[in-house]
């Protein structure tokens, strides 16, 4: 089956869903909102044990060298493995299908932070450490004077990675837990009708890549608001 004519799926998000119902956009809409929820859960908790990590490994090269091939090598295991297991085992534990998802979501989202959060903590000037140092600064006052503005632009790379894949995580998660209200249940539905209403399935990744634009676009603007505070560009 060839890809629809793009017009037509455009046109689609103003057609109703079942006869006399509403238009195809307002049940994406909801859908999407339902998975922004799930992604944004997740992607906030995996940045921050992402972060949290760096911030342990970078005061330990112990540490570092120890559990660094570990956090590399969890995200070898494909995330369509372990999703079902995730949101099946969690589910056994009384654990509501949105939180699995979120967990899933931040499985995706904490190793992009992790590891650039852990080269921008490294990254600050050695002189600028002999300096501080010399005031005899805690560690707590290095980190948050001197590691933390150093690591800003390699963190806000990482967040805006994090931000589409925690969409992804999302709505790949809300397929093994059932979830009909997100982006994911809406894929599998209209994947069901496909041969006969392509234009529907076609109309939702639209939605879904939109909605990965949004959170990267917020975690950018993000970025430019705060990293432009930096001392170092203001004149």
């Amino acid at each position: 089956t060839t890809m629809p004519n793009l017009w037509d799926i455009f046109a689609a998000f103003g057609e109703p869903v079942t006869t006399g119902g509403p238009a195809l956009i307002h049940p994406l809409l909801d859908a999407a909102w339902f998975t922004a929820k799930e992604a944004i859960a997740g992607f906030v908790l995996g940045a921050v044990i992402g972060f949290g990590l760096a911030v342990v490994l970078v005061h330990s090269r112990l540490l570092e060298r120890g559990f660094l091939p570990y956090i590399v090598a969890s995200q070898t295991v494909p995330i369509l493995a372990i999703a079902p297991m995730v949101v099946i085992g969690l589910g056994s534990k009384g654990v509501e299908g949105w939180k699995a998802v979120a967990i899933l979501a931040a499985y995706l989202t904490f190793f992009p932070v992790a590891i650039n959060a852990l080269r921008g903590l490294q990254s600050a000037d050695p002189r600028a450490f002999e300096l501080i140092e010399s005031y005899a600064s805690s560690r707590w006052s290095i980190l948050w004077r001197l590691r933390v503005p150093a690591s800003l632009p390699y963190l806000f790379t990482a967040l805006k990675i994090s931000a589409t894949a925690a969409v992804i995580g999302a709505i790949i998660g809300e397929t093994p837990a059932s979830i009909q209200d997100g982006l994911g249940g809406a894929i599998v539905n209209f994947n069901q009708y496909y041969s006969l209403q392509p234009t529907f399935l076609w109309a939702t990744n639209i939605v879904c890549a939109v909605l990965g634009l949004v959170l990267f676009g917020a975690v950018a603007l993000a970025e430019r608001l705060i990293l432009r505070r930096a001392p170092e560009n203001l004149v």
